[in-house]
């Protein structure tokens, strides 16, 4: 027998060593593999946001980044012309329980994005929460983002976006994390 110990996470284990094994490629193992692809595409280049973003959703042995990706693979994947792809407004980059923004607008002016919001205080909501973003770029399979943008009193950011993504598609996305980083609101997709 072919076995092997492995240790991940603090619990120990023995498996069976990998074997070669035929790839059928079923229409569900398909659909499947379109699902992880496109989702770990955006994933990937916002590693260290999901930390923060869905610390509070990762559990034993799953990681803040296993869930985002756990979450937005069963949420926010779509078939589009037989091709899968992400349904970027049902994409959640933070997922938390503290309020989060109502009433956002954003524009972009001269190469930065610059979002407001209500700034009214509800609920678990605090002045002081820090407001989160992310911008991605498909075409260039980039992300820009910023972990301490701004307080949800300011009712305002402006965030610089790289000069090259000039005329491009962007998807973005705001959030607010208590002022100990605690905890954090859903993410809200912003809308151009």
């Amino acid at each position: 027998m072919n076995v092997v110990g492995a240790k991940w996470k603090d619990v120990h284990y023995v498996r069976s060593l990998p074997v070669n094994a035929k790839d059928p490629k079923t229409k569900k193992q398909v659909k499947q593999r379109g699902k992880f692809t496109v989702t770990m595409e955006f994933m990937k280049t916002i590693t260290p946001f999901l930390r923060v973003g869905f610390e509070k959703e990762a559990t034993g042995r799953s990681t803040a980044f296993n869930a985002a990706m756990s979450y937005n693979m069963k949420n926010a994947v779509k078939m589009q012309d037989q091709e899968t792809v992400l349904d970027y407004p049902r994409v959640l980059v933070a997922r938390g329980p503290v309020t989060p923004a109502r009433d956002i607008h954003a524009e972009i002016i001269e190469g930065e994005l610059q979002v407001r919001w209500n700034p009214d205080i509800e609920k678990n909501a605090s002045p002081g929460d820090m407001a989160m973003i992310v911008v991605y770029n498909p075409a260039k399979q980039q992300s820009v983002y910023d972990l301490n943008l701004a307080k949800r009193a300011d009712a305002t950011a402006i965030f610089s976006l790289p000069t090259d993504w000039e005329g491009d598609t962007i998807h973005a996305y705001l959030a607010f994390k208590t002022p100990d980083g605690a905890n954090v609101s859903d993410s809200i997709y912003i809308l151009f």
